[in-house]
């Protein structure tokens, strides 16, 4: 039970830092979200061999990091849970792309591993952006500009109510597993029971998430409603915006990383 308590606050623990008073977190929300959103696009936007053009992009997060006093180290864990999807996704290009790439040190580097790496530095990049995004600004203020953008409101309150009511979907997992346990004196649940256990995990929930959209409409809720920062963009927002923009824009045609190797190699 523990265990799951302390994984709860693990969850949630990024986004207290999101109260904190640096220059980052006192940026618009919207100034934040656009300048998160196309600097992943970007990123995205790169070809599978794109390993050294991607290397400038690290300034984003090296840079935001270190202004918002958010701890890499937290950052870093939260990134090592998307680590095993991208290794799994990028596998595959060891076995059926070999064609050596270039050789490194007598060793030759395949189009594979190239890709690989790519990947791997790619989906770092991405995961790392949003993740300073939600450690800066609230999620009220995300979903909030979300709406201005009009984003389909089923996808908003979808990502509202998936963010905010994990925890008592885990907080439900933990109590039938003290009660299993209470019952039947074993360490762990037994692979026999977990058919069972999941589908009653999944009754309790459904009736859970009744009560809470229940109690939600008693109060008013509506999914169209509109709760984003009504305050305007200042000059430094713009500023910001501008400042991650802009050499996002010409790290994409002029790609630095590539051109410095090949200049170093020549």
């Amino acid at each position: 039970m523990s265990k799951i308590r302390r994984s709860i606050h693990e969850m949630y623990a990024l986004e207290r830092f999101s109260a904190g008073g640096t220059a980052i977190h006192g940026l618009h929300p919207a100034a934040k979200l656009f300048s998160a959103m196309f600097f992943i696009v970007t990123v995205v936007s790169f070809d599978r061999y794109s390993l050294l053009s991607l290397t400038p992009y690290a300034f984003y997060p090296a840079i935001l990091m270190a202004l918002s006093e958010t701890p890499c180290g937290m950052l870093l864990r939260r990134f090592l849970i998307a680590l095993p999807f991208c290794l799994f996704a990028g596998l595959s290009n060891l076995v059926f792309d070999r064609a050596p790439a270039f050789a490194l040190g007598g060793l030759a580097v395949s189009f594979g591993a190239l890709s690989l790496a790519a990947l791997l530095l790619r989906a770092y990049l991405c995961v790392m952006a949003a993740l300073i995004l939600v450690a800066t600004t609230r999620m009220g203020e995300i979903t909030g500009q979300l709406r201005r953008l009009h984003a389909p409101a089923a996808l908003v309150v979808m990502l509202e109510l998936t963010y905010r009511y994990i925890g008592v979907l885990l907080d439900e997992a933990g109590s039938m597993r003290a009660a299993y346990l209470l019952r039947g004196g074993r360490r762990g649940i037994e692979m026999r029971h977990m058919g069972s256990f999941v589908g009653g995990l999944v009754v309790r929930s459904f009736d859970r998430a009744e009560r809470v959209y229940a109690a939600m409409k008693c109060r008013g809720y509506d999914m169209r409603e509109r709760r984003a920062s009504p305050r305007a963009l200042s000059a430094r927002d713009l500023a910001f915006a501008a400042s991650v923009a802009v050499p996002c824009a010409l790290f994409r045609v002029f790609p630095i990383g590539a051109m410095a190797s090949a200049l170093a190699g020549g």
